[in-house]
């Protein structure tokens, strides 16, 4: 059963300059032609293909396809989701290279970017394949690569343990627009246009700062933001925003190391569900 899986995705990720979405990742594309690789979810949505789900992407070219989840529902759909958590399955609490490289499932919690088998696949399909046929699929980078190509923008969905729900939405979105190396930029991030969908503004704050993890330092503060914070972000001196902290649970007597939204439920709630999604604006 396992060389029947493996043989359709090695032609998938071996496959030329125009490839179809398939193996449960979108499976009926398997009938349709080949379509031009796409870009992000916005592409998705055009190829036709208007379902909640698992796609690949290809921000980095065709030779490097990046599994994603699409959101094709919320106010018109068309989002490429590159931040998801629901239930504390991963651990969030992870250094740098995991946050520059994407690491979780694309059907799970996740951050934008892993491959093989633990990141290509959708719900029911198993994936044997290992790391050693695409091992970069950069999170950071590809966001960097993304708002490059295009302009968008942000929208945050956050939901609490009492199934009340909240958004912020951002005009502008983009990850070192300017720098000649991203990376050595530290993965800056920008937003701008705030629109309040009953969260509150808990990101401009960060608008300017370098991502941060436990083992690289890059905001302004006199201690390491993300060891006081249980988190990775771009950190300020320290945040309003903390959407990659520990999973509490709620209400929790530890400060501002939780999933905090501090505009909407402060600095001692962690919340249920986090999303984190760009479209083309």
């Amino acid at each position: 059963m396992e060389a029947l899986l493996v043989l359709p995705l090695l032609l998938l990720l071996s496959a030329g300059p125009c490839a179809p979405q398939l193996l449960g990742i979108r499976g009926d594309a398997l009938e349709k032609s080949c379509l031009q690789l796409p870009l992000d979810c916005d592409d998705i949505y055009s190829q036709g293909y208007q379902a909640d789900g698992v796609y690949l992407i290809y921000p980095s070219g065709p030779s490097v396809p990046v599994p994603v989840f699409c959101d094709m529902t919320t106010e018109g759909g068309k989002w490429t989701v590159f931040q998801k958590r629901f239930n504390g399955s991963v651990s969030f609490f992870r250094g740098w290279n995991d946050y520059k490289l994407g690491f979780g499932r694309a059907d799970g919690e996740y951050w934008l970017g892993k491959a093989g088998p633990s990141g290509l696949g959708a719900p029911g399909a198993r994936s044997p394949l290992t790391s050693q046929l695409h091992p970069l699929f950069p999170g950071l980078q590809n966001m960097h690569l993304l708002t490059l190509k295009q302009k968008y923008e942000l929208r945050v969905d956050l939901e609490d343990f009492e199934n009340n729900t909240a958004f912020a939405k951002y005009a502008d979105f983009s990850i070192s627009p300017n720098a000649v190396s991203a990376e050595e930029d530290g993965y800056t991030l920008y937003v701008s246009g705030f629109e309040d969908g009953g969260a509150g503004d808990s990101l401009s704050y960060h608008s300017g700062q370098k991502f941060s993890t436990f083992d690289r330092d890059q905001d302004l503060f006199v201690q390491n933001c993300a060891a006081l914070s249980s988190g990775a972000f771009w950190f300020r001196s320290c945040h309003f925003a903390n959407l990659n902290g520990f999973y509490l649970g709620g209400s929790h007597l530890s400060y501002a190391n939780g999933i905090n939204w501090a505009q909407w439920k402060g600095f001692y709630y962690s919340l249920k569900r986090t999303e984190m999604k760009i479209r083309r604006a």
